[in-house]
């Protein structure tokens, strides 16, 4: 039982369509189903422009997202406060751009005065694109994305670059209401698919820029997805089962509703919270900026790996740990796309049970605490 921010359960329903035989991906019928797709993610994205799908990761899709729209010294800010924001910084300077970095703790989010202290002073407008992580998976911490997207579009020069690959899905980004230039997504998330499919968007003025972008690219060339996108079709060999897949994950959420699919992560997250509270287990992001897809503890007098250990060899149940400096000194539950209130409970009863084996007393009843809010 995956209880991890990536990759997250998958829909029976979305597994047997995924098992019929491939289809010619030149096809009129692969056509059809890419025609529907498209309009489907656009609907997803909340977005009037093509929704790009790259046979790649979600760090493909940022990736592209960076090198699309810029040019070798090109200014641009980063925001980092936590491993992925870290990434993006690695991966701007290795295409030469001269990156600022907007730094925060590890647990704390983004502070919107620090990007407004950067942009306000940039009289001359050298800033390109401003970049951030929306819900940091490293830490669990959902930065203010609404915040820092007022403050670029008050600068009028830069584009805003943002990974939605935990959020979007599991929170409501309004990506053409907002003005979002670009922003890029992963299928192992919120999509209730396998990895393997990145998706990523950009605005009129984004593809103004891509016209005088001169960064190397080749296979990540946007240009090439956007044209295809117009003809139903893709520029090289998609993952075609993972289409038909797709379809069936797009049905579901527009069943639900994005209403009602942003309504259920945020009630999660708030189960997930309280039960972490009342199992005395400390929280790593602040209630004001917790993600809804995933929860990072760092436990408090009981070891992070035992725990994890013990959840998958007693119950079947994975936990995600943590990352680069938090190694072994945190746990993260996830709790994002194909998850339900059952879920939830379950992997908190779990949890409540390790603990008591591992010789640390709860305060009080996680399950209680989360029943509460579920």
């Amino acid at each position: 039982m995956l209880m991890i921010p990536g990759p997250t359960p998958v829909p029976e329903k979305v597994l047997l369509a995924m098992a019929k035989h491939p289809i010619g991906h030149r096809s009129g019928e692969f056509s059809q189903l890419i025609a529907e797709t498209n309009e489907n993610l656009k609907w997803l994205f909340q977005t009037k422009n093509n929704v790009m799908t790259v046979a790649a990761s979600g760090t493909g899709t940022v990736e592209a997202a960076i090198i699309n729209f810029l040019s070798a010294g090109d200014r641009i800010l980063v925001g980092s406060n936590g491993k992925f924001g870290d990434r993006w910084v690695q991966i701007a300077e290795a295409y030469g751009l001269n990156v600022t970095t907007i730094k925060s703790e590890w647990g704390t989010p983004l502070n919107p005065d620090d990007f407004a202290k950067e942009l306000q002073a940039d009289s001359e407008k050298k800033i390109k694109a401003v970049m951030i992580t929306h819900s940091e998976t490293s830490t669990g911490v959902l930065n203010d994305l609404e915040a820092i997207n007022k403050l670029v579009k008050e600068h009028g020069e830069a584009l805003i670059i943002v990974d939605a690959v935990t959020s979007l899905g599991s929170y409501n980004i309004p990506v053409d209401e907002w003005g979002i230039d670009v922003i890029a997504s992963g299928s192992q998330k919120g999509f209730m698919l396998p990895p393997g499919m990145g998706f990523v968007t950009a605005s009129d003025k984004a593809w103004e820029a891509y016209k005088t972008a001169t960064l190397p690219k080749f296979y990540l060339d946007l240009g090439k997805y956007n044209k295809s996108a117009d003809k139903s079709s893709t520029p090289f060999t998609p993952p075609v089962t993972l289409y038909f897949g797709m379809k069936v994950a797009l049905e579901m959420m527009k069943e639900e509703g994005l209403e009602n699919i942003f309504a259920r992560h945020t009630r999660h997250k708030e189960a997930s919270r309280a039960a972490m509270k009342a199992l005395g287990l400390p929280l790593f992001a602040p209630d004001t900026h917790a993600s809804p897809a995933v929860t990072s503890v760092v436990p408090d007098g009981v070891d992070a790996e035992k725990i994890r250990s013990v959840m998958k060899n007693k119950f079947d149940i994975a936990l995600a740990g943590g990352q680069d400096h938090m190694k072994g000194k945190m746990f993260r539950m996830g709790h994002l796309g194909f998850v339900s209130d059952r879920d939830v409970l379950c992997a908190i009863s779990a949890l409540e049970a390790t603990l008591t084996e591992l010789g640390h007393t709860p305060k009080e009843s996680g399950v209680a605490a989360a029943s509460k809010i579920l």
